[in-house]
């Protein structure tokens, strides 16, 4: 057809063919075929496509703010706003706040800023932050008025989706947990709040080192890959809080169920498990961010107004180091994964799989079987739930 040579990108795949006797993917005759499209020949591949939600894990991942408009700003000129007075008193700095998203992780720090009038403020207290206001009433209200979705249409100078359950759960907490929502390596970072997290991080609010342990464990990493939806050419993982993180089977007592706290400033988790696994993530956390951000080349500066508006401090390039520096990102770490990196994650793994009561685990038990293991306790805990 003519459209087709019409700058259209078209891709056509087949997957699997059968006669009612076995079936044939990629080239290799099987027993049957999953809904993901992974083989079931004589269990040697495990159907994943079975894991259920499990209620443990509700009420922890989130995705992050999406703006849907021009809010994003240089972090200099927000700085430049810190100190400016308002008719009603009351700071910039409540408003105009750091933004992280996937890069930001994956890459460096791009000092980008966001302007944020939170949930449901009032676009007349919202105009009493002079400067960011205007900002927006400038560069937002133009890409937003006149659009069909009624709150991009009337609330111009609010993002799309402000997330306010999400806002709600992390509300507090001295730190929060990201990961991007499509990234080569399955990392997870710290974040500090007030620092807003875009809709590529998938958000989890919990501050506790075991929690941020399991989840940068191999069991979680190879979960998630047999999990994730693919993007790009279908090399590129997706991590999404449903399908992904509310399923995973988590250690008996580490649950998000169990590491929830009342309190917003929860203590380390008791047991020797949970401790064990907070040691080795913590000293993992260490390690990995003196290689980010080695202290012989970066100083860690912010504003007085930063300060005292609770913003953390932002590692700035000491002269002279700036190229060095700017190659030591998270995704280049893992790429490279030196000696150090791998001790440290096989420590984290084996104080995980120590949780889970996996005696006989060694670094060079098969994926297979660890995925095993793990939809059978994700299948074990769903059919509690159901009858209770």
């Amino acid at each position: 057809e003519a459209w087709i040579n019409n700058g259209a990108a078209v891709r056509v795949s087949l997957v699997c063919f059968g006669d009612g006797k076995g079936a044939v993917l990629d080239g290799h005759s099987v027993s049957e075929i999953h809904a993901d499209l992974t083989a079931g020949d004589t269990g040697r591949v495990i159907d994943l496509t079975q894991a259920r939600k499990l209620s443990e894990n509700a009420g922890t991942a989130y995705l992050g703010i999406q703006k849907t408009g021009p809010f994003d700003i240089p972090g200099e000129l927000a700085r430049s706003w810190l100190a400016q007075p308002n008719p009603h008193g009351k700071p910039n700095s409540l408003v105009a706040k750091p933004w992280s998203n996937g890069i930001d992780i994956t890459r460096r720090n791009q000092d980008n800023w966001i302007i944020d009038f939170g949930t449901d403020m009032p676009e007349q207290e919202a105009s009493l932050f002079e400067q960011p206001f205007a900002y927006v009433l400038q560069h937002v209200k133009p890409t937003r008025v006149g659009k069909r979705e009624k709150r991009t249409n009337e609330m111009w100078w609010i993002f799309q989706w402000s997330r306010p359950v999400m806002r709600a759960a992390i509300a507090g907490l001295p730190r929060f947990i990201v990961t991007p929502e499509v990234a080569k390596h399955r990392v997870f970072k710290w974040i500090t709040p007030p620092v807003v997290a875009d809709k590529n991080l998938t958000v989890i609010a919990r501050s506790d080192d075991t929690t941020f342990g399991i989840l940068h464990s191999r069991f979680h990493e190879l979960w998630s890959l047999g999990l994730c939806t693919w993007l790009g050419k279908g090399n590129d993982p997706r991590y999404t809080p449903t399908t992904t993180f509310e399923t995973f089977p988590f250690p008996a007592g580490l649950t998000p169920s169990d590491t929830a706290s009342p309190s917003p400033q929860p203590s380390p988790l008791k047991g020797e498990g949970a401790q064990r696994i907070a040691a080795t993530a913590k000293q993992l956390n260490t390690l990995r961010e003196a290689w980010l951000n080695p202290p012989e080349w970066v100083n860690w500066v912010r504003t007085k107004e930063e300060e005292q508006a609770g913003f953390p401090p932002r590692p700035v390039a000491k002269p002279g180091h700036e190229a060095e520096l700017k190659k030591r990102t998270l995704t280049n770490l893992y790429n490279a994964r030196p000696a150090w990196l791998d001790h440290a994650h096989r420590e984290l793994d084996a104080a995980v799989a120590a949780a889970y009561g996996w005696t006989d685990y060694t670094p060079e038990m098969a994926d297979e079987e660890i995925l095993r293991r793990l939809l059978a306790l994700n299948l074990n805990r769903a059919a509690k739930q159901n009858k209770s």
